[in-house]
């Protein structure tokens, strides 16, 4: 018997493995197949004991108990409004009395961080709905914390709706396209500071600071715009309209800023005096401080290798700097959002790399160092917060290894640590304001999102979202597992990497190899963490896929984040190059078909790759690839390579149209027209430089899309033709 359902459970096993389907471009790129659901929209309410959630159907704010996990009430119905003017809410935001909500729709995307959207206010007592503002769309609309006023930005200028009288005051009245922007950043704040929101409301919503953007000497750059589709430009039927916006390249002029703060009470606005009188400097980020009438004014200077911590008055404007951070290379940008002022008005907390490694410090709020928190060789990789009552700082690290990250909590005399996560991969904590209860959203090359919510200590309280759908999908289909792996170069350099192996491997045959890589500094491709992207496409038709890290990329010390200075693209190339080379050596690659691919940063690696790979890459395919970093943007080129004035060598020498005579391989171009981010002139001065030296390349053109390539069917197209040219190619 035991004999017959043995052979049964095989049988069994057989027909299901034989029922399996193999991944397509489709379930990718299109249906979503493998898309984890997560729990969005969740807010901690200001006492700590309670949070939010926009109800699946987004017609619903519901409150829980983090202790119980029970809904307790619901804040907004759209249903029960009677007249409501809006079916859906997008995004919520709730004030700190819990009496109103602010909520927006026609969310309308501008650049990769801004948008435009219609904001209304739902009054929780009278069931109310009324919209913030009755002409205009808003933008970074913002309770005071009173919970009495909303400050928010309608093209270009800043206003306050006062709630409770219903009235709205204009506060600036210079905002201007192209010219002056008040409270919010302009395109390269916001691209390379990742930010979308320059105001700031006083702890007193006594007074509401911005920072103004003059933007009158910035160089325009213009690309067409054509009639296409998603959207139709009606208007562009016969002739090609443009769109014109600021652009600073790098060695160009940038917007100058001013830090103002205007007086809700006295109706006045003054400009906060920063002591140095060079204008050349960047303000990405405003905070109040715990004291009234103090803010906290973050600045870096031009080249990004110091930073200051600013203290100014905002009665007298009058500025003091109490903490610097100067650095060889460059003060990366994540010290802005990982800076926090403590509640105790005393001390503030400050994240950076002063001894080689990324480690959270405390300061006093003169500026004196009072103790290093967390030490080793290995870096923190997001500052969550400190816990005044516990006396903890709670924040994520790659600590066991640069592939994964978990979260931790170190005491304020550095002596005790607990791990509060207990599964090997990625997790990512958002906790409750008090700190008594955290969020983790964890994944894994094998687990898709995992949402549980815990106590302080990590204690298991329940789980907000399993995946179990997704994994059941998941188990319908032939997958390729995603092994993990180091290699030495030949300078002694050890790179992680991840392979994805053929279905139906066999170590007796020969495959091509196909390798996927970004590359850009302090990027991370290779981490223990949920994705199936067209890596398993591939493999079901017979491709190994393998991504390597090289040197420049992050969560492995300064040293090696940051020996790319002056040089981009120089030793990630390299590394890339030995990357090829040591997966040509292994048994199962044919080392005559490897190809390289990449996106932006990635497809710069690409194009240098072919010149640089002395023939070892039998393909590259580049989408929107930066070709010369004199055509990037100033604040993210400079901060890693210095104004082409001073670094002339470092541009040109690791340009990729500098290399075109050495170019071998097969070179497959692509990118939009109407690319905000790398400009389609980056391809265009790329092609003519090929065209000279006699270089035979293919090219597709996408008009009127961005830096992502979308809309329609236009994602779908693009995986396709190149899928299409590896299997004409490659194979």
């Amino acid at each position: 018997m035991r004999h017959v359902i043995l052979g049964l459970a095989l049988l069994l096993s057989t027909i299901v493995v034989a029922q399996q389907q193999t991944v397509s471009l489709e379930d990718i790129q299109k249906n979503g197949t493998f898309r984890a659901k997560s729990v969005h929209g969740l807010k901690s309410m200001d006492d700590g004991a309670y949070y939010t959630t926009l109800a699946e159907g987004k017609t619903q704010v519901i409150k829980y108990s983090y202790s119980t996990g029970k809904a307790v009430k619901t804040l907004i119905d759209l249903s029960k409004i009677d007249n409501c003017p809006i079916d859906h809410i997008e995004g919520y935001d709730i004030n700190s009395t819990q009496t109103k909500v602010l909520m927006y729709v026609n969310k309308k995307a501008i650049y990769r961080h801004s948008y435009t959207a219609n904001y209304y206010v739902y009054d929780i007592p009278s069931k109310e709905i009324t919209p913030l503002s009755n002409e205009g769309v808003q933008q970074v609309a913002t309770f005071s914390p009173n919970g009495e006023m909303v400050a928010f930005v309608k093209e270009n200028d800043l206003y306050i709706a006062k709630l409770k009288f219903g009235t709205e005051v204009r506060i600036t009245k210079d905002g201007e396209y192209n010219k002056i922007i008040n409270g919010i950043p302009d395109w390269v704040y916001e691209e390379e500071f990742a930010y979308n929101k320059a105001l700031e409301w006083s702890p007193e919503s006594t007074e509401l600071a911005y920072v103004r953007f003059d933007e009158s000497d910035v160089k325009e750059f213009t690309f067409p715009l054509y009639k296409g589709t998603h959207p139709t430009n009606e208007d562009y039927s016969l002739y090609p309209g443009e769109y014109s916006f600021k652009y600073p390249k790098a060695g160009e002029t940038n917007a100058k800023v001013d830090v103002k703060v205007f007086h809700i009470k006295n109706r006045t606005t003054k400009t906060m005096k920063l002591e140095n009188t060079d204008t050349d400097y960047y303000i990405p980020r405003i905070r109040w401080t715990k004291q009234d009438g103090k803010l906290g004014i973050l600045k870096m200077n031009r080249l990004q290798n110091q930073f200051d911590l600013i203290i100014a008055n905002s009665a007298s404007g009058v500025c003091k700097t109490i903490f610097t951070d100067r650095n060889k290379y460059y003060v990366a940008e994540e010290v802005l959002d990982n800076l926090t002022f403590l509640d105790d008005a005393k001390h503030f907390v400050y994240v950076g790399e002063f001894d080689g490694y990324n480690h959270i410090h405390l300061y006093s709020m003169a500026g004196l160092k009072i103790k290093q928190i967390t030490k080793g060789e290995w870096d923190v990789t997001k500052f969550y917060g400190y816990d005044t009552k516990k006396k903890l700082f709670y924040y994520q690290a790659a600590k066991e290894n640069a592939t994964k990250r978990e979260i931790y909590a170190t005491s304020i005399d550095a002596k005790k640590t607990y791990k509060l996560s207990a599964k090997s991969g990625t997790n990512n904590a958002v906790f409750s304001n008090d700190f008594k209860f955290f969020t983790n959203y964890y994944s894994s090359t094998t687990v898709p999102t995992l949402v549980t919510l815990h106590s302080q200590n990590g204690k298991l309280l329940r789980t907000l979202e399993d995946n179990n759908t997704l994994k059941s999908a998941v188990s319908k289909y032939k997958i390729a597992s995603k092994e993990f792996f180091t290699f030495k170069t030949s300078e002694g350099i050890e790179l992680n990497g991840w392979v994805v192996k053929p279905l139906g491997f066999d170590a007796n045959k020969k495959y091509p190899v196909l390798m996927t890589q970004y590359s850009g500094p302090n990027s991370q491709q290779v981490l223990d963490r949920w994705g199936y992207g067209w890596e398993q496409t591939l493999a079901a038709e017979g491709y190994v896929v393998a991504c390597i890290d090289p040197r420049g990329t992050g969560a492995r010390g300064e040293e090696f984040r940051k020996c790319t200075y002056m040089n981009l693209g120089k030793y990630e190339s390299d590394d890339q190059i030995e990357a090829a080379k040591y997966l040509g050596s292994l048994n199962y690659i044919d080392e005559t078909k490897i190809g390289i691919w990449g996106w932006s940063y990635g497809g710069f690696m690409s194009c240098s790759c072919l010149s640089k790979g002395n023939g070892i890459f039998k393909l590259g395919i580049a989408v929107a690839p930066v070709t010369n970093w004199r055509y990037y943007d100033s604040v993210y080129t400079e901060r890693f390579m210095r104004r082409p004035q001073e670094n002339a060598k470092g541009y040109d020498a690791n340009s990729p149209i500098s290399m075109v005579d050495d170019l071998q391989g097969r070179l497959f171009l692509i990118h939009g027209t109407a690319d905000d981010n790398v400009h389609y002139q980056n391809t265009l001065e790329y092609v003519e430089q090929l065209v000279q030296a006699n270089k035979q390349f293919d090219m597709f053109i996408y008009p009127n899309r961005n830096h992502s390539i979308y809309g329609g069917n236009t994602r779908m197209h693009l995986y396709n033709m190149m899928f299409d040219y590896l299997e004409t190619n490659l194979k």
